[in-house]
């Protein structure tokens, strides 16, 4: 079992992977109080709005000009499995779904033939700081189901087994494990 590591890969921005068909993406964020719009309650100046990747002062805005986030894009032909461990974010979508997800909740979306989503990062809190954990997966859906309906389903916290174990915990949010399952990510489950 001396070989079982083949290779270490740095945790950078986003996950390298050796698969083109998957891609990981870790968020933390350290964002400041937030004012009554949701917005950093601190001057943007010198931030490259609507394009901020650079983490300054704790930070990022990532492509949002007031409140930090991903504004309508597009996603088609593959899955996305959004989880936030801390602070929260705003989904909307063109099939007309819409909410607000964190701490802990799972979101499971299936872009298939084609969907437009936001996802923002409110920062509710306007006394203290408003940190954000956030770690996704993109899936490529095979070919036999690039063009399937697109459809999301939330995961939510309390619905996710949890395994301690030692000092781990260990959230089951796809198949099974120790004979804990998952909640399913198919549409009207």
């Amino acid at each position: 079992m001396s070989d079982a590591i083949k290779r270490i890969f740095p945790l950078g921005f986003p996950w390298e992977t050796e698969d083109p068909f998957l891609f990981c993406v870790y968020h933390l964020d350290h964002y400041p109080k937030g004012n009554e719009q949701m917005e950093p309650a601190v001057s943007l100046e010198g931030r490259n709005l609507g394009n901020d990747f650079t983490i300054k002062d704790g930070w990022r805005m990532y492509h949002g000009q007031t409140v930090p986030g991903f504004p309508y894009h597009p996603h088609r032909g593959f899955e996305t499995i959004t989880i936030v461990n801390k602070g929260f974010c705003d989904h909307s979508d063109s099939l007309g779904a819409a909410g607000r997800f964190g701490l802990g909740d799972v979101q499971w979306m299936t872009a298939g033939r084609g969907v437009q989503h936001s996802e923002m990062f409110p920062l509710l809190n306007t006394q203290a700081d408003n940190p954000l954990e956030l770690f996704q997966i993109w899936l490529n859906l095979p070919k036999a189901n690039k063009f399937v309906d697109p459809h999301f389903k939330m995961l939510w916290h309390e619905d996710i087994p949890v395994i301690k174990q030692e000092e781990a915990e260990i959230k089951i949010i796809a198949g099974n494990f120790l004979n804990n399952i998952a909640p399913s990510p198919a549409p009207n489950s």
